[in-house]
């Protein structure tokens, strides 16, 4: 029983607005990035790492429809004897 009390008071502790961890609020900020009117997709505003990242997710993406094309054609030919 004594462990569930300091499971509580410790959740409590790490979820109340007094924690010395408190975050700062990045959203203003990132607002003016994506808001910003230079001719960029919303997708790449980010930086460096928004790019790399789509780039992969697309790179996975045409992979995977290769991937599931080949096999398509595979599975409809016939079988050799």
């Amino acid at each position: 029983m004594r462990n569930l009390l300091g499971l509580q008071r410790l959740a409590f502790r790490s979820f109340s607005s007094t924690a010395r961890n408190q975050l700062k609020n990045k959203v203003p900020e990132n607002q003016k990035i994506f808001q910003e009117d230079n001719g960029l997709p919303v997708h790449i505003k980010g930086g460096t790492v928004d790019v790399l990242l789509y780039r992969f997710t697309m790179a996975i993406t045409l992979g995977g429809t290769g991937f599931s094309l080949y096999w398509l054609l595979t599975a409809s030919q016939p079988r050799r004897k």
